[in-house]
């Protein structure tokens, strides 16, 4: 029998899948380990892949399980018996294993690939999206529903306020309007939404009033009336005197009570009674008036005085309490409008939100009339059950968890002959994701649930606990003892301790000392940022230090521990930039930037950002700047940003000269098509513009960075940072095109409407410094990680709603709180409080051998990160040790000497000989002609006077709209033409849309034409071809109509021109070019027919066919570049 150690012993126990197990685990205790143990344990017991149920909190989670376990599978499919055996016996097989046993092993790797099914490793998001897919009729939505992004509900949601405050619902608006002074209700409307269970559409004032402990029918005069009990004005005279008589304070007092009893209404002598007796938190003041001295030669009149003052106070916690009460009614009534809009056009659309999946899941499963039948199903499909990260699962979430286990333990699902289990793993202390509604407390709850329950079914819950890091040194475990024990805010049970594994390793915690807030800022340039920080400031110089210490770390070959493969024993290795964590609580602090800064300065490897704002990166800038141009010319800021970008490559002189040089009034556009020196540029901004109402958002990007080689200047520019930015626009324009109708102007306004934000992949083995925040870090390591964001961090309540027990509030400023708001607010800043010690926690735990303490600004009472682990620091034991930046603690246990690791010799490096033409530069390959295209052949386009009174750009413009209808309307019945017209030209105004669409009719309508938009025709041909005219060099092209016939095709091309040539000697070279273009390229293509062209001008409606040897001609002597 193989002998184990305490800690292998443990996590054996809790994957041996016989029974239910609820497990808690401390970080870097094993358990991804442990659950991929316990999976592949049930498939050696002969369970079915399908009927297993892994649930994580992250895709990433999901992918890094599903991994481990296939690779493990696919190991054991090719091991040898003796190694195969040995992996059973780690995995707690304590008989003798036989070999069908181990065939059976050899063969799972097959059985999880080919089972239909699969093995179900996956989200709970992801797990409810296949559950309503495969009960949609039970669960009333769409087979085929989309599951929306945050921008999709953000751009729904505003459109339902917008469709509200035009329509009949303008009350519901104007409601909350007197509440709410931002112009965005983004905000509320995304909490209503959260929150959409809590509302219901029934609440009636009465409800509302009895959440605030209101009486029905309480009001503004029921205040005046429960204050004012009569004779308080004749009180109030006869104290006067007395008051004025007294110290500073009753003088002052007395001041404001002639100045209330000057109101002659009831409202207004309140409120000045407010004013004189009650502090700012609305209670009367123990040391206010009347003073000692005062209160005794009031005689008879004190105490009728501090009756009123109490009833003052108490009227005014009534006032706030009709406040709150006002405004939560407002928000119900608005809830109750906007809730029933959302989930209606939701539905219209077959789009499901994040909250919807859950809601309607759990919706599902509690619905009598469906809920046995959906079990009955699952009942024969799930048989296991497990729930990664439990800690963080909402009680929503639970809510279905628990009704999928509900047949294990009642019913027949407990004597069917199959054991059937249930394994969640988390760990209190690490919940962390309360903003996305993880309760920690629902862990506890739910384990006393399922234990109750199983009970019940005589199948009793295992609990157990893995206390040993398999990650961390033994100081920074008995730091992290010591910072935490006996302190409130951390979910720790009172046994609950950490066992560094590695009792062996060599670890070390570092302290610095706190850099104390500046008390002046330098003062900075004129032209600085306002919301740049002075080189004073603290966090630029923790940064700098941080930096500093980093690079002499490495500069000067500091050692850091390292285990000699699996011994336990350890050698020292020279410490690199690829070692260090840096974390921080979050990216608004100004820290996350300075601290990327200061180490890009100090020459340091690092990786940037672990999160992109899409719209912040300069990529993506240029490139959406470029967009605005496209969709509107006139925009001359996004356009001389184009030009300034590295797509172009303008200098500051080139932008001026060219804005400077233009015409009074004129567009920077304009001036850049009537100057010669930067014909390149120009040209590819007329391609683009020229295809910009064609392309879809993607291909139009997807030209630019690789026809117009954008990709390569941005990168060369910017670095290979700017990939990320560049390839996260191109996956957000294919995700608008998958759910909008695409166009240009509605990708540009999707774009706009959510900072979106994309998560970088941080490889751990990339050797650059990694700066990330503790919850971007959630699940990672490193040797060694700084914590620089210590400080006094003030306690903010973020939120519109709050919920209550008697039901959510909209919350109000501290000053008009009721007791209710007030006491909620409280639960929230101790929740915070509590949340942010388990930040701390898993923050700490990321650390595998040094964790290095510092941090600027301020720590009152010892209460900030800095000082509670300072006072932790003290009690581990830790001694005085001098930084370099000051005096501080060093916790430090084994040897950090040596011995040195050995590099390798020169023969384990040697590679094979390469021979010759591998070590020399291949020749660079000449690059390949651009193609030409047909109508940029040279020669005039239209006749002298040819502009109807249009600028060149309008004619273009107006072309373009005529080319639209003649190659769509066509394909429609006649009487859908006007309204087809005027939703595929949405940007015209009625006088040139009915000049157009008049002169598309008659072109459509004329008889003489009838052919050449008739059934098995061609709308707008592409064609490529090398024809002999021009040396076999490439010409692409779009065929406006082609009419092909059994021995000839013709090749009709559509012009606009306001002058119509009389005969065929007066139509321009240009044109004449251009159709002799299509013609020799279309006889390559169709090299057995007869090729002819024509042109039809829409401004009378004539066909002019042309001589072949006219355009033949015009073609051979066009003017090549």
């Amino acid at each position: 029998m193989i002998r184990r150690n305490e800690a292998t012993e443990m996590q054996v126990r809790a994957a041996t899948p016989g029974a239910s197990t609820w497990l808690s685990a401390n970080a870097g205790s094993g358990k991804t380990r442990v659950l991929t143990d316990r999976v592949a344990r049930l498939l050696l017991d002969g369970v079915s892949p399908q009927h297993i149920l892994c649930l994580t909190y992250t895709t990433a989670a999901a992918s890094e399980m599903q991994n481990r376990l296939f690779k493990r599978l696919g190991v054991w499919a090719m091991q040898g018996t003796d190694e195969l055996t040995a992996e059973l016996r780690e995995l707690g097989f304590e008989h003798d294993i036989n070999t069908e046993e181990l065939q059976n092993a050899r063969r799972l790797f097959a059985r999880a690939i080919e089972t239909p099914g699969g093995l179900k490793i996956q989200t709970i998001h992801s797990f409810c999206a296949s559950l309503l897919r495969r009960f949609p009729l039970e669960a009333g939505v769409s087979p085929q529903f989309k599951e929306m992004d945050e921008r999709t509900s953000k751009l729904l949601r505003a459109n339902i306020v917008e469709e509200m405050a035009e329509g009949e619902d303008v009350s519901a608006i104007e409601a909350i309007a007197a509440y709410h002074y931002d112009s965005d209700l983004d905000k509320l409307t995304s909490e209503i939404a959260k929150y959409r269970e809590l509302f219901g559409g029934g609440t009636s004032v009465d409800d509302i009033w009895k959440i605030f402990g209101l009486k029905a029918g309480f009001n503004a005069e029921s205040i005046h009336k429960a204050v004012l009990l009569g004779g308080e004005r004749e009180l109030l005279k006869s104290v006067l005197p007395y008051l004025e008589n007294g110290k500073a304070t009753d003088v002052k007092a007395a001041g404001k009570i002639r100045e209330a009893l000057r109101k002659p209404d009831q409202a207004g002598l309140v409120e000045g009674l407010e004013l004189a007796f009650l502090t700012q938190a609305g209670i009367v003041s123990k040391r206010g008036t009347p003073t000692k001295d005062v209160a005794l030669d009031l005689g008879d009149l004190f105490d009728p005085l501090e009756k009123l003052k109490a009833r003052i106070e108490e009227g005014k916690n009534l006032k706030n309490s009709l406040y709150s009460a006002e405004k939560t009614l407002a928000l119900y009534k608005f809830a109750n409008r906007f809730l029933p809009l959302y989930a209606e056009q939701k539905q219209q659309k077959g789009w499901l939100d994040f909250d919807d999946l859950i809601l309607l899941t759990a919706k599902l499963l509690n619905n009598p009339a469906v809920a046995q039948w959906v079990l009955f199903r699952l009942d024969g499909g799930i048989n296991h059950i497990l729930v990664d990260e439990a800690q963080d699962t909402s009680p929503q979430q639970w809510h279905v968890i628990e009704r999928l286990a509900q047949e294990f333990s009642a019913g027949e699902g407990t004597h069917s002959g199959q054991p059937r289990t249930i394994f969640v793993v988390g760990d209190e202390k690490q919940s962390i994701y309360s903003f996305q509604g993880a309760d920690p407390d629902e862990f506890d709850r739910m384990k006393r649930h399922f234990a109750q329950k199983l009970a019940e079914a005589h199948t009793p819950l295992n609990e157990l606990q893995l206390t040993y890091s398999f990650r961390s040194a033994e100081p920074i475990m008995r730091l992290v003892d010591c910072t935490f024990q006996n302190r409130d805010g951390l979910d720790f049970a009172s046994n609950t301790k950490h066992i560094a594994f590695k009792e062996q390793m060599p670890g070390r915690v570092d302290h610095w000392p706190m850099i104390a807030k500046s008390d002046a800022a330098e003062q900075k340039e004129w032209y600085d940022p306002t919301d740049m920080l002075a080189n004073n400031n603290e966090k630029i110089i923790l940064a700098r230090q941080v930096a500093e210490n980093i690079r002499k770390l490495c500069d000067n070959g500091d050692l850091i521990p390292q285990e000699i493969g699996n011994s336990g024993k350890y050698e020292m290795r020279p410490v690199t930039e690829g070692d260090f964590l840096i974390l921080v609580r979050n990216r608004r602090s100004g820290l996350f930037q300075e601290i990327i800064r200061a180490c890009k300065s100090a020459g340091l490897a690092i990786a940037g950002a672990d999160r992109l704002k899409i719209g912040g990166e300069l990529a993506v800038k240029d490139l959406t700047a470029l967009l605005s141009f496209l969709a509107t010319p006139e925009d001359d800021l996004s356009l001389a940003a184009v030009l300034r970008s590295p797509l172009f490559d303008w200098d500051e002189q080139a932008l001026f000269d060219l804005a400077h040089k233009r015409e009074k009034g004129s567009f920077l556009w304009a001036a850049l098509r009537n100057q010669d020196r930067h014909q390149d540029d120009l040209e590819i901004l007329n391609d683009l513009r020229k295809h910009a109402d064609f392309l879809r958002p993607y291909e139009l990007l997807e030209r630019v960075l690789t026809r117009f080689e954008g990709r390569k200047n941005l990168l060369a520019r910017l670095g290979a940072e700017a990939e990320d930015g560049i390839d996260a626009l191109l996956d957000q324009a294919m995700n608008y095109e998958r759910l909008s109708i695409p166009s240009l102007t509605g990708f540009i306004t999707w774009m706009q409407t959510e900072e979106v934000e994309i998560k970088r992949q941080m490889d751990s083995g990339s050797n650059q410094i990694r700066v990330m925040t503790v919850h971007g870090a959630k699940g990672l390591e490193s040797p060694i990680v700084i914590l620089p964001d210590t400080a006094e961090w003030p306690l903010r309540i973020r939120g519109e709603i709050y919920q209550t027990d008697a039901g959510p509030v909209w919350q109000v400023t501290a000053d008009k709180s009721p007791e209710i708001v007030s006491n909620t607010r409280d639960i929230m800043r101790q929740n915070q409080k509590r949340e942010r010690m388990r930040l701390l926690y898993v923050a700490m735990t990321r650390a595998e051998k040094w964790l290095i303490i510092c941090g600027a600004g301020t720590d009152k009472n010892g209460q900030s990160w800095h000082g509670i682990t300072k006072s932790g620091m003290e009690t581990a034991g830790a001694v005085q040790h001098s930084f370099d930046n000051g005096p501080g603690l060093r916790l430090q246990s084994g040897d950090w000497t040596g011995p040195l690791a050995e590099a390798k010799p020169d023969s384990e490096q040697a590679t094979a000989t390469l021979p010759d033409w591998a070590l020399q530069p291949a020749e660079t390959p000449a690059r390949p002609a651009k193609a030409l295209s047909p109508s940029d052949l040279g020669g005039a386009k239209a006749i002298y006077n040819d502009d109807q009174g249009l600028s060149e750009e309008q004619a273009m413009q107006r072309g373009s709209r005529i080319h639209v209808l003649l190659e769509h309307l066509p394909n429609h019945p006649r009487p859908d033409w006007p309204q087809l017209a005027k939703n595929m030209l949405p940007d015209c105004d009625e006088a040139a849309f009915n000049d157009i669409f008049n002169e598309v009719h008659v072109v459509l309508t004329h008889p003489d034409l009838a052919f050449i938009f008739a059934p098995g025709t061609l709308s707008e041909v592409p064609v490529f071809a090398r024809p002999e005219a021009v040396n076999g060099q490439s010409v692409y092209g779009e065929v406006d109509r082609l009419v092909i016939s059994e021995d000839h095709i013709l090749i009709v091309d559509f012009k606009s021109n306001a002058v119509v040539p009389a005969t065929e000697q007066d139509v321009p070279d240009g044109i004449l070019r251009q159709m002799g273009a299509y013609k020799a390229m279309l006889e390559m293509v169709y090299p057995n027919h007869r090729i002819e062209t024509a042109i039809l001008w829409t401004n009378n409606a004539s066909l002019m066919r042309l001589a072949p040897e006219t355009v033949n001609a015009a073609f051979c002597q066009s003017a090549m570049p």
